[in-house]
């Protein structure tokens, strides 16, 4: 009977290179959530930062404002333009356009189609329905 040697050399190297795959492999298991968190927490300190410059362009432009309505004459002309106020011994003249000229003409004869005597409730729909027909 012949005997034959066996050759463990090609299965050693194979084994190595599994036992290396296995480390690595575990080492990245262990590795990858705390890089994960560490990705996810430096996104969350970037979003906080852009929150925290909006935040502070908002307060310098309000304290500008706040400068604004600290003076006399400011405060006046805004009066003048927002709530129309004119001082004594002036007039006021407020422009309409000339486009909404058709649209007044519509809206007396609606007023001249409501019916007089009736319930407020009542001339309310009739106002509604009249409005909605052209």
């Amino acid at each position: 009977m012949a005997r034959r040697s066996l050759n463990f050399n090609g299965q050693r190297g194979s084994g190595r290179s599994l036992t290396v795959f296995i480390i690595l492999f575990v080492l990245a298991l262990t590795i990858a959530p705390p890089v994960k968190h560490y990705f996810t927490q430096r996104a969350q300190i970037n979003s906080l930062r852009s929150q925290l410059h909006a935040n502070d362009q908002a307060l310098r432009e309000a304290r500008k404002e706040l400068l604004l309505w600290q003076d006399p004459e400011y405060i006046k002309s805004q009066a003048r333009e927002r709530l129309h106020f004119v001082l004594p011994g002036e007039r006021q003249y407020i422009v309409i356009e000339s486009g909404n000229q058709g649209n007044s003409t519509n809206g007396a004869q609606v007023a001249n189609n409501i019916p007089t005597g009736q319930p407020w409730y009542t001339r309310l729909v009739a106002s509604i329905t009249e409005a909605g027909n052209p």
